[in-house]
């Protein structure tokens, strides 16, 4: 008699690279939506061939900022502790800062030391970046990771576990960790 295989179990963080993956190949299909559009509807007809290429405005990402983005998302779920900076619980800040650590980063430990001793972002977020709120928490700032078009991942506050939602608006300032590096 032959044995049969053990099932197979789903690799842990599977989906997560799924997921980022899937957001870095919509974010760079965006620009050519049009001509992709075409192409699904009527063929060839859709595909423009320009006489010269132009430079594309791809922009390189901070070092780090898929691993950060990653190891924040991988918190979901965990519990919010005013000043835990894991790994079994994180406070917002503690959060991003281990996110950054993990991807050997070093910044500033708190909401209010990143919007301050980072730099600011021009132009498009992009993964890894923070974004820090107005709170009315005892530091009275509160930090999120932006994960992906529109996505962000944060440790809200007591009660609730680390989650990803969409990005809020009123945020007070935009950083990028490891820009310039």
């Amino acid at each position: 008699m032959i044995a049969s295989p053990a099932p197979r179990r789903p690799t842990p963080g599977g989906g997560l690279a799924v997921l980022l993956v899937v957001t870095v190949l919509a974010a760079l299909a965006g620009p050519h939506a049009p001509a992709l559009r075409g192409l699904l509807e009527g063929g060839r007809a859709g595909i423009v061939s320009p006489a010269a290429p132009a430079a594309p405005a791809i922009r390189t990402p901070a070092p780090g900022a898929a691993r950060a983005a990653t190891f924040a998302l991988g918190q979901r779920g965990k519990p919010y502790r005013w000043g835990a900076q894991g790994p079994h619980a994180f406070d917002c800040s503690g959060l991003t800062w281990a996110a950054w650590r993990a991807a050997g980063v070093t910044i500033p430990r708190t909401a209010a030391g990143q919007l301050a001793g980072l730099p600011r972002v021009r132009g498009r977020l992009e993964p890894g970046d923070l974004l820090i709120y107005r709170s009315s928490g005892p530091s009275r700032r509160h930090v999120a990771m932006v994960v992906g078009a529109g996505r962000m991942v944060e440790a809200p506050g007591r009660g609730i576990p680390i989650r990803s939602t969409g990005i809020r608006r009123g945020y007070l300032g935009a950083v990028r960790p490891g820009a310039g590096r």
